[in-house]
């Protein structure tokens, strides 16, 4: 706890100066509620004093005083509601742009295992309630503590019996705050995580949202999301039993003190220990000192919410990503695409079954090479291996003679074109979808990217053209149109190297022939690996390789592997 404590401190550091400002304007304000009573003590004190005199001046000079340090306070409290408050946004922009930045270092491999509803919960809310914390904690705290002393020693002051009576309970308070804190800790932590589910939920809900209306299926998604949704409640009701007792016992304590100060006053002005003016200064300020620990008892609910976000928060930025650049890893130049796989095995971390076993391949530079096998043969493992989706288990990839461990990261997948199955195309308009392949191109690069993929004549006839919006995930347009935005998106970054997963499969025949003319173009001159279970569509590839469990089984073109008779040639009958 102590080292999360610490880290969350040092969020701090840019913005000292206004957070020492908002802690010395937080001193300012409390510092001004207890003045209030002692002028009410002062002129109770003295009344007769100043009814014989006549004396309505004092009077008027104390009020002056008064409407002085109301605007004193008024600074104080606007200082601490809006500059506090930027400053508590600030920190969540900062700590936002560092788990947004953590999670694009993290590898498939993390995120084969999370769910993304789960992993937004952490940049949404739970930052929000850090930041509450970091900004209203301190000051909570400093408040509460300064009126709290402030009215202990003026208490003492006034009557020292009277403050026995009213801190006769505090110890036991205490108790309860503490034994209760525990549990509310607890019961808020399990909260984050049914907050996630729900989330995570909701967020494949309405991804899928076509998938389950097309099998009807909206009341099995409601029960499922009814089940969450009970698990949720649970939690809630969990945490504010506890919630309940603390905040239920702490009021009572309060309003204990409250009654024994009465009584206690009560026999003390019988026996004329204490003067009238002394008691009634006394209930105010018992008042003062029973607020900021209600202030305290929303701050604990307020740490609890906080700190267990920032132990969610801290739990995703101590996984440290499984690949990265090694120290000294150099760019990759001038690529040429020679790409050579040296005895390469791999298993995924949750599996003891290795995917690929003892993979030795050779591909020259400019190669055309098609990978084909059963599903779960490790095609696209393979390939995803290039760009270091995933690290190898064992032995080595090299392009052009050099370890792809001992490149940057960046140089290694500039180098690299992936055209998927299932496109990704982000919400915004045509024209940066395109861009987003090369960012610095210009315009004339964009239109010609579109071209070569064939994508232009149909972008022009769209409402806006190249401006025109998409949707979320390009739900506006067709697969066709959405496979040629992607190919046209690799023609810009123009890389050395290609890697085609079975991109054509889920298309009708019209749109396969045309992307199909597209990745032909784009796969001119350049290292192609191409996946597909259509083996009508890599008849014409130079090189074909059968892989299966046992690693690559057959290799050769088209009529060589016909002529085995072998697997690939039962393959291709099953698929005809």
């Amino acid at each position: 706890m102590k080292k999360n404590l610490a880290k969350m401190a040092s969020y701090y550091k840019p913005y000292l100066g206004t957070f020492l400002l908002d802690l010395f304007f937080a001193f300012l304000a409390s510092a001004i509620t207890l003045i209030i009573p002692l002028v009410v003590r002062y002129i109770t004190s003295n009344l007769e004093e100043i009814k014989a005199n006549g004396d309505v001046r004092r009077i008027l000079i104390l009020g002056g005083v008064l409407i002085v340090l109301v605007a004193v306070f008024f600074v104080s409290k606007y200082y601490i509601s809006y500059v506090g408050h930027v400053m508590g946004a600030k920190i969540e922009y900062n700590m936002r742009s560092e788990i947004f930045a953590h999670y694009q270092k993290l590898s498939f491999s993390f995120y084969d295992e999370q769910k993304v509803g789960s992993l937004m919960s952490r940049v949404t809310s739970d930052l929000f309630d850090i930041t509450e914390l970091l900004h209203h904690g301190p000051e909570n705290l400093a408040i509460s503590l300064i009126k709290i002393t402030g009215a202990f020693i003026i208490l003492s002051s006034i009557s020292w019996h009277l403050t026995l009576a009213a801190f006769a309970l505090v110890p036991l308070m205490l108790f309860y705050a503490i034994f209760m804190n525990r549990r509310m800790r607890r019961a808020f932590r399990e909260n984050r995580v049914k907050i996630a589910d729900i989330n995570s939920q909701i967020e494949d809900n309405l991804s899928g949202i076509r998938v389950v209306k097309s099998f009807a299926n909206e009341n099995i998604e409601n029960t499922k999301f009814k089940q969450g949704n009970d698990a949720f409640l649970k939690a809630k009701r969990n945490s504010y039993l506890y919630m309940g007792f603390f905040h239920s016992g702490m009021n009572s304590f309060t309003m204990l003190i409250n009654v024994i100060v009465i009584m206690a006053g009560g026999v003390l002005l019988v026996k004329d220990v204490v003067s009238v003016p002394d008691f009634v200064a006394f209930l105010l300020y018992i008042n003062v000192f029973t607020e900021p620990i209600q202030t305290l008892v929303e701050f604990t609910e307020q740490f609890q919410n906080g700190y267990t976000g920032f132990e969610r928060f801290a739990e995703i930025m101590a996984i440290e990503p499984d690949i990265e650049d090694k120290p000294g890893a150099v760019e990759l130049k001038d690529v040429k695409g020679d790409i050579k796989f040296d005895d390469v095995s791999f298993r995924y971390k949750d599996s003891a079954h290795r995917v690929l076993r003892h993979i030795n391949l050779d591909v020259k530079a400019g190669s055309y090479v098609a990978l084909v096998g059963s599903s779960g043969g490790g095609k696209t493992t393979l390939c995803s291996l290039i760009p270091r989706f995933y690290e190898v288990s064992n032995g080595s990839i090299s392009i052009d003679g050099k370890d792809i461990r001992d490149v940057t990261l960046k140089s290694l997948r500039d180098n690299i074109g992936i055209v998927q199955q299932d496109v990704y195309l982000f919400a915004g308009n045509v024209y940066d979808n395109i861009l987003y392949g090369r960012p610095d191109a210009t315009r004339e690069e964009v239109i010609a990217a579109a071209k070569l993929a064939n994508a232009h004549e149909f972008i022009e006839e769209l409402p806006n053209g190249y401006e025109t919006d998409i949707g979320q995930r390009g739900v506006k347009l067709s697969g066709g149109q959405k496979q040629r935005l992607s190919i046209a998106r690799v023609f810009l970054k123009n890389p050395p190297i290609l890697i085609f997963d079975e991109a054509t499969s889920a298309l009708d025949n019209e749109s396969e022939n045309i992307v199909k003319e597209s990745l032909e173009k784009l796969a001119a001159n350049r290292t192609t690996f191409v996946i597909a279970h259509r083996l009508s569509t890599i008849k014409n590839a130079e090189r074909i390789l059968v892989l299966t469990e046992k690693g690559i089984e057959e290799t050769g073109t088209h009529d060589e592997l016909m002529a085995k008779n072998g697997i690939y040639a039962q393959l291709y009958k099953w698929t005809r």
